[in-house]
This record gives structure tokens, sequence and C-alpha cells, in this order.
């Protein structure tokens, strides 16, 4: 009998593995994934958190590009805001050590830009920073994606001294992007301040202020 779970099913679990895209009401979040609702069914959907932080609360249309992942006794969704980020999602699972949930990590750190620039510039450093990746994954993926990935007309993301390396921890542990926290720490750049100074003065220009 064709199994669901059977990434080579035919018939139920074959219809559900052309899962591409969906269009609901999101019903609600929680801290790594979320529900749309969709035709009475609620669908939970594994989600960067940089794009769980958009969303706002619950009750709004939302649409979703996503990955049906099949294993033997797990059946997961995966969700993303652009086609780029699925496709630089499933990019990254053909990387030896990186299944969906540190791909999910990498892309709730990074932005797909950001993130064509660190493997176009060899920049092992920026990809270590991401919870899960130590140098030796940063490197693989590196080694696998620098031909598979375009670069042309992106800019490189400001450089930080390693003392604002320290401020720009303290803004991803509250849950900014590295890109995000990188453009707010270069924004003070020249300024003299302690590391608390520098972190408050990251959140109001972070916040617009």
């Amino acid at each position: 009998m064709p199994s669901l779970l059977h990434p080579g099913g035919e018939g139920f679990g074959g219809e559900w593995r052309m899962i591409s895209s969906l269009r609901g009401r999101l019903a609600a979040k929680n801290e790594d994934y979320i529900i749309v609702e969709v035709g009475g069914l609620g669908f939970k959907v594994y989600i960067p958190t940089s794009f769980l932080r958009e969303l706002g609360s619950p009750g709004h249309e939302i649409t979703l590009f996503t990955h049906l992942h099949l294993r033997e006794n797990e059946v997961s969704l995966y969700g993303f805001q652009t086609q780029d980020e699925l496709t630089l999602f499933k990019l990254l699972l053909g990387v030896s050590g990186i299944g969906p949930r540190l791909a999910l990590a990498i892309l709730s750190t990074l932005s797909v830009d950001d993130f064509r620039l660190a493997v176009a510039h060899g920049d092992v450093q920026l990809l270590s920073e991401v919870p899960g990746i130590g140098k030796r994954i940063a490197e693989r993926v590196i080694l696998y994606l620098k031909d598979k990935i375009a670069v042309e007309r992106l800019v490189p993301l400001p450089p930080i001294t390693p003392e604002d390396a320290e401020v720009v921890e303290a803004l991803t542990a509250l849950g900014y992007s590295l890109s995000e926290a990188r453009e707010a720490v270069s924004s003070l750049a020249g300024e003299e301040m302690a590391m608390e100074d520098k972190v408050m003065a990251a959140l109001r220009y972070l916040g617009g202020e």
C-alpha cells in the first residue's frame, strides 16, 4: 500500500509531494513554525525566524513557497517568502551534513544575497556565525555551492572590527539577522563607545530612531 511517508510512493503520497506553495489564513504562530489554514485544513509549516518576525498577528492571508521534506518516520513542510529562498534551501540540502533544520537556520540568519556573497568570497567566518555551523561545515558549504550560485550586482556586507563582532553577537542573540546587525554596527563606524552603548545605539538604528 502506498504511504505518505515513502518518498517513492504513488497515489496519495505522490500527490502530497507536489505541494509547492500554500495560500491561506495565518492561524497561529509559534517559536519556529506557523499554522496556515487552507480549506479547513491546518498546515504546520516551519519558516525562517527572520520571516516569522515580519508576519504580525494571526488572522491575515499569506502565501508561501514550500518544500515537503519526506523521511521514513517524518513528514515536514518548510515555507519561504520568496522563490529565491526556496531555491537556496534546496541547494543547501545537497550539502553533506546539512539537513532541513540547519538549512533553515542559515536562512533565518542570512539573507539570500548575503549568503551568496559569503560563498562567493569564501567568508568562512560569517557562515560559522550561523548557529550549528562550524568551520568545517562552512568550508563544505562554500566548496559545494561556489559554482552554483549567482553573485552579479550584489553589494558586499559592511566589514566589522573584532570589537564590533561582540555587538553583532548581542544583536543576533536578540533575534536580528547577521546582515541587519552588521548594517546597524556599520552605521556607528568611527564612534568611540563602550560595547553596551553601541548595542543600545544599534537598537535605536534598527528601530528607525
